[in-house]
C-alpha cells in the first residue's frame, strides 16, 4: 500500500490513523533517509493514543518509553547504534517483549537481533511531501493495512486530507 502524504498536517493525520489501527500494539520499522519524516509519523501515532507533546527522536537515549491511556509505546531509534548486540545492554529484550507498541527508526541498525516487524512502513521525500510505503510481516500488520485501505477505498482517492495511490 502506499499513500501520499503532501505536508505535515497529512503525515501527522496518516500517523494518527496508523495508530488507531494498531490498537496499541506490535512492531513497526520505520524506514527512509534522513528528513524523510519517520519521527513526525510517530508524532502522529502517539496522538492517537491522546499525546499532545512534542515529539523528538530519541537518537542519543535510543528509547522513548510512553504511557498513554493504558498503552505502553516505546520509540527507538537505532541510528547511533553501532552494534546491535547494544540493544541487549540497554534492556531491548524486555522492551521488544511487552506487550506493547514499539516504533522502531533505523531498524537496519538492529539487523540480526530485532524480531521481524509486523509493519514495514517506507517513507521516501517526493515532489510535494513524502510518499509512505507499507507492508506487512504479520497478520497484525495485514490487518492494520486492510483498515487503512478500507479508510481510502479505491485508487487516487481523496480521504479527508491524506491521499491513497
Amino acid at each position: 500500500m502506499q499513500v501520499q502524504l503532501n505536508n505535515e498536517m497529512t503525515h501527522v493525520a496518516f500517523g494518527e490513523a496508523l495508530g488507531q489501527a494498531l490498537k496499541g500494539h506490535g512492531r513497526v520499522y520505520l524506514e527512509g533517509d534522513l528528513g524523510a519524516g519517520k519521527t513526525t509519523l510517530t508524532r502522529g501515532i502517539l496522538r492517537a493514543y491522546g499525546y499532545q507533546g512534542a515529539v523528538k527522536s530519541p537518537t542519543y537515549t535510543l528509547v522513548e518509553p510512553y504511557e498513554l491511556g493504558g498503552q505502553r509505546i516505546y520509540h527507538l531509534d537505532l541510528y547511533r547504534l553501532a552494534d546491535p548486540e547494544e540493544l541487549e545492554f540497554m534492556g531491548g529484550r524486555d522492551v521488544l517483549a511487552d506487550d506493547a507498541l514499539c516504533l522502531i527508526e533505523w531498524p537496519s541498525r538492529g539487523e540480526g537481533w530485532l524480531p521481524a516487524p509486523d509493519l514495514r512502513i517506507q517513507l521516501r521525500v517526493a515532489e510535494t511531501g513524502r510518499i509512505a510505503q507499507l507492508s506487512a510481516g504479520s497478520v497484525l500488520g495485514e490487518g492494520v493495512i486492510e483498515q487503512l485501505a478500507s479508510l481510502g477505498a479505491g485508487k487516487q482517492q481523496e480521504c479527508g486530507v491524506i491521499q491513497w495511490i
